[in-house]
């Protein structure tokens, strides 16, 4: 089932167009990855999900019905990129004022907050300001107000910013946690090594337009350019055939780019018949890092030839 679906939302400033015609769908219990470079419209996408700010046109369903941001928001969280704590406020009165503005009990507040600081070992902070916390800190307590309510959709803009190498697994093993347990996560960053490691689907936009969308599986075979790493004991000296171009050669190792109407048997075959002592073969596929940089450089030429 899908939990969100966006239909040709649109929202424009002036002359810039900040949306321009996005649909996707999200499902359920999934962690979609929402990527661009700056500029490209996430933030004004992020914030007409959340109901902040209203679309020019196009339509947002969520939970199978027309999105009503004045009761919805409640089983939404947002961890926004720009971080919104009062940084003058004790931090146990401040998580316990968040909770209860998100419509839980002053009793059912205090026993969440204290589940999560136990987890994350907070138990001392309560009564530090937000100003006393280290960037990482403060990172870990917006992370914990945003759950604290358990929203149905979870929303994280540069979740990890700050952190370090250990919270930063804590963090992210708490997203899975909360995954399993049929919570949707909308992830935007510009790592894109998390996105490739964390992200079921993803959707890339550019310019306020959508570039891609699909699940990280199917996007990195659809982008993949028939390429291979064949491992030798030795590497043999001379080939010649029509089959494949070798794109890269070291002492044990080819890498080679199978030709159109070939098959990766052919290549197998070839190398057997000479006798070379084959240790490895594997398909190579593009990061999700070169499938962004390509697909963003080659929208962006694309757009300049059209003005031309």
């Amino acid at each position: 089932m899908n939990i969100l679906t966006v239909e040709n939302l649109k929202k424009y400033y002036a002359t810039q167009k900040a949306v321009d015609d996005i649909s996707f769908n999200i499902k359920q219990g999934s962690i979609f990855g929402l990527l661009g470079p700056n500029g490209a419209g996430k933030t004004t996408l992020l914030r007409m999900i959340t109901g902040i700010i209203y679309p020019d046109s196009g339509h947002i369903n969520f939970l199978n019905q027309k999105f009503d941001p004045q009761n919805d928001i409640y089983k939404i969280g947002y961890m926004p990129e720009e971080r919104g704590l009062y940084k003058k406020m004790r931090i146990g009165e401040q998580a316990l004022y968040l909770a209860q503005l998100k419509g839980l009990s002053r009793k059912e507040s205090m026993e969440r907050i204290k589940e999560w600081f136990i987890k994350f070992d907070m138990q001392s902070w309560w009564n530090k300001k937000v100003e006393d916390l280290s960037k990482g800190m403060g990172q870990k307590l917006q992370f914990v107000i945003t759950v604290l309510h358990e929203p149905s959709l979870l929303i994280l803009d540069e979740p990890f910013s700050g952190l370090d190498p250990v919270n930063t697994n804590l963090i992210k093993d708490e997203i899975y946690n909360l995954s399993k347990k049929g919570t949707t996560i909308i992830f935007s960053t510009h790592r894109m090594e998390q996105v490739e490691e964390i992200c079921d689907d993803i959707i890339l936009i550019n310019k306020g337009t959508k570039i891609l969308d699909g699940s990280v599986k199917q996007i990195k075979q659809d982008c993949k350019e028939n390429l291979f790493r064949i491992g030798f004991n030795v590497a043999p000296e001379e080939t010649d055939t029509r089959d494949f171009q070798i794109i890269k050669k070291d002492a044990n190792a080819l890498v080679v780019r199978i030709n159109e109407g070939s098959k990766p048997t052919d290549i197998l075959n070839y190398f057997l018949k000479k006798g070379s002592d084959i240790v490895s073969f594997n398909e190579i596929l593009p990061s999700l890092n070169e499938i962004f940089i390509k697909q963003v450089e080659s929208t962006n030429v694309t757009r300049q030839f059209q003005k031309v």
